[in-house]
């Protein structure tokens, strides 16, 4: 195929999979959660209308968000289901104690004890249940499920690192706040939604110089955050395009990449030698001497291919002008993290969809190993790895 029919073939398989993500995904209600018990009805639906009622010091939507933001640092690992039930369950065993670290932050430092207590017993629960269905998943060892971030079993790091640096955040915000004889009911809120776009905001939630979470958060959890905000949940009270569906990146982990890689995307953006050169691909340095896929490296990683075609370049501009705001002209080159968008725009989808749709296949269908399940997933008539390069899936992972 000449590019402009890759180019083609992979906007049909970007719409593909966010039709796959708006039709099959359902909103994770978090109205088992003690601190919103009272923020859903009956059937798990967010009552947005309620969202400026006051809990405590602050708006609903101002709980929400500090939740979010500690959600998305969290929301990675080996095990995401297991991640969503730890932070579940202690959360819930933290308010039952009347530790509201949503409305107090402080107070899970200052009851870093039980905190630290309640992360290792849930951990150990969760293990129990989860640690089998895992490892087959996965073809690895029970023994090895883990759901620190930093594969050890040291807690105080993990708890204080993960769970404390964003709570800071809106600690910090209201500390400033009373300093300079100001109140507000919403700091963490009017902070994020302050930038020019969600993401510039994703950016900043990492990078800012008094407010950042620096390396407790990565560049995925950031564009996590912003879908959390604006898409998910929908509580973000910024209705321009620059905090619209397309205005934050793909959240590019381990599960997106693997399946754009696999599918054949990444390839139709750049050539597979311009990824081992720009160490996306990494020779043999994966599980059982496979080549290793760090999605990380993408950023920033431009495709000089599709740089050449005007119609993309002609879309690609209001995206990065518009709505993510990293430009002020024309750009010359197309960033391979920011084509999901250019190729989203003028569509009903937004990248929320996208990546509703590659945690539906990546976790269904797309596995970590030599036998996904290909011949059900419904994205197979466009997957590259499946009608033609099963080397692709035999000597690739992530």
């Amino acid at each position: 195929m000449n590019i402009k029919e890759r180019i083609e073939r992979s906007k049909q398989l970007i719409l593909a999979i966010s039709k796959i993500g708006r039709d099959k995904t359902t909103i994770p209600s978090l109205k088992d959660l003690f601190p919103f018990k009272h923020y859903f009805d009956n059937k798990g639906n967010l009552k947005r209308d309620e969202l400026n009622e006051i809990d405590g010091l602050w708006t609903r939507r101002e709980i929400l968000t500090r939740y979010l933001l500690v959600s998305a640092v969290l929301d990675q690992g080996p095990d995401l289901e297991g991640v969503r039930r730890l932070l579940k369950d202690v959360v819930n065993s933290l308010y039952e104690k009347e530790i509201r670290i949503f409305h107090k932050p402080i107070d899970f430092f200052k009851e870093l004890g039980i905190s630290i207590d309640e992360i290792l017993e849930k951990h150990a629960s969760i293990k129990n249940i989860r640690a089998d269905y895992w490892a087959k998943e996965n073809e690895s060892n029970p023994n090895k499920y883990n759901l620190f971030t930093d594969r050890t079993n040291q807690v105080l790091g993990y708890a204080v690192y993960r769970w404390g640096v964003p709570l800071c955040v809106p600690h910090l915000l209201e500390k400033d706040l009373k300093r300079n004889c100001k109140e507000s009911t919403e700091p963490l809120v009017e902070y994020i939604e302050s930038w020019d776009s969600s993401e510039t905001m994703s950016q900043q939630i990492k990078d800012n110089e008094r407010y950042g979470l620096g390396k407790a958060i990565g560049d995925k959890a950031g564009h996590l955050f912003a879908k959390f905000y604006i898409h998910t949940y929908r509580i973000g009270k910024r209705k321009d395009e620059a905090f619209g569906p397309l205005s934050y990146e793909l959240p590019f982990d381990s599960n997106a990449g693997r399946v754009l890689f696999r599918t054949g995307f990444l390839l139709d953006c750049a050539k597979l030698s311009d990824y081992e050169k720009w160490e996306v691909v990494q020779k043999g340095k994966g599980k059982g001497g496979k080549h290793y896929i760090r999605v990380t490296n993408i950023r920033g990683k431009k495709s000089d291919e599709l740089s050449s075609l005007k119609e993309v370049m002609d879309s690609y501009e209001p995206i990065c002008i518009k709505y993510l705001k990293v430009r002020i002209r024309r750009p010359s080159k197309i960033e391979i993290q920011q084509i999901p968008n250019t190729l989203l725009l003028d569509t009903k989808y937004g990248i929320g969809d996208l990546d509703d749709g590659l945690i539906n296949i990546g976790t269904k269908y797309c596995f970590n190993h030599n036998n996904p399940n290909c011949k059900e997933c419904p994205i197979k008539e466009f997957c590259l790895a499946y009608k033609k390069q099963k080397g692709l899936i035999k000597n690739y992972r992530t």
